[in-house]
Order: C-alpha cells, then sequence, then structure tokens
C-alpha cells in the first residue's frame, strides 16, 4: 500500500473512519532501502519527504534543517535533482555527506555517495528515475569547534549565495558557536 509520500494515507483514514480493518504487509520501503544503503548513520533519522518546488523556501527549510542531528531522507525528482543539491550544499555546507540512490530494487539501481559539492557537479550531467536523497546529520556541537573554523564555513555559505545573517545562524546551530560573534567575525573577515 502506498502511504509515504504517496496518497495511500486519505484511503487508510476513510477506511479506519468507516471502521474497515486496515493492515498491512511488509514489503520495500524507499525510505528505508535509501537510508541502508546509503553508508550514513541509521540509528536515527527523518523523513522530510519532497522538498518544496520554491527556490527560496527551500533554502530556509534547509537552512532550518542545518543544525539537524539526525540522518535525513528527501524524496525529489530528477529534474529537480541538481538544484536541490546546490540549495541542499548552501544550507547544510558542500562538505556535508550525503547519498543520491536512484532507481532502488530496479534494474539500474544506482547510489552516489559523497560530500553534496561532488554530488552536485554529478547531478548536473542529468538524471533519471526516482530519487532519494539521504543527507548526513549535523556533527554534535563540540568544544574543538573554533570560531575560526565557524567564520569559514559562514564564508563559504556566503559566497555560495546565503544572506551573512542566515549563514550564520545555520553555522551557530550546527556548530553551537555563539551567532552573533560568529557574524561579527565573518563581517571582520571580509
Amino acid at each position: 500500500m502506498p502511504a509515504i509520500s504517496d496518497p495511500g494515507f486519505p484511503l487508510v483514514e476513510a477506511a479506519a473512519a468507516a471502521g474497515v480493518t486496515v493492515t498491512a504487509l511488509p514489503g520495500p520501503s524507499a525510505v528505508l532501502m535509501a537510508l541502508a544503503v546509503s553508508g550514513l548513520p541509521t540509528d536515527r533519522f527523518t523523513f522530510e519527504g519532497f522538498p518544496t518546488r520554491k527556490a527560496g523556501e527551500r533554502r530556509r527549510v534547509f537552512q532550518a534543517l542545518a543544525g539537524e542531528q539526525r540522518t535525513m531522507v528527501f524524496f525529489e525528482s530528477p529534474h529537480r535533482l541538481a538544484e536541490t543539491l546546490a540549495d541542499m550544499a548552501v544550507g547544510f555546507g558542500g562538505d556535508r555527506r550525503a547519498a543520491v540512490c536512484r532507481e532502488l530494487t530496479k534494474l539500474y539501481e544506482e547510489v552516489r555517495r559523497g560530500p553534496l559539492d561532488e554530488l552536485v557537479t554529478w547531478a548536473s550531467e542529468g538524471v533519471r528515475g526516482e530519487i532519494c536523497i539521504v543527507v548526513a546529520g549535523a556533527a554534535e556541537a563540540t568544544e574543538e569547534a573554533t570560531l575560526d573554523d565557524g567564520v569559514r564555513l559562514v564564508l563559504e555559505r556566503v559566497a555560495a549565495g546565503m544572506r551573512m545573517k542566515e549563514a550564520a545562524a545555520a553555522v551557530a546551530d550546527a556548530t553551537g558557536l555563539s551567532k552573533r560573534d560568529l557574524y561579527e567575525g565573518a563581517l571582520a573577515a571580509r
């Protein structure tokens, strides 16, 4: 029964409301298959569905998710894949590990793993098929995260098109560093 990012849940909801018994048989799930073959942590994850088609809103969502420590799984259409990966690289950082899983359980199944920046380059050549994107969660904030490292990350995101304030907030969420210190440090380093 298709119920994950498919119209199955309204049918189940209506059947349950009508008193009809609903059950499911175990079967393949693209979310779990992609997670399993991604090579990324599987102990805690979140399924985010399809990112919005609107570029600005999509970037804001990725910025809000930048500090998420769980592995994240997304669906995406092939014609938006390169643009979405580029937005992820800005929001999460181009060095964030990810996997693009294509055509799972089918003849041309493929899994591409690497940093988001590398996956953007690969996807820009054109990709077909059903797509799952699995993105590593943010590293836990450590005492080793220095302000200089954080400022460098802010400046990388600004160079990729993110506003300074948004970049400082995203890096602060991901590292535990002070947003104000990051913002002021990035301004001084420009």
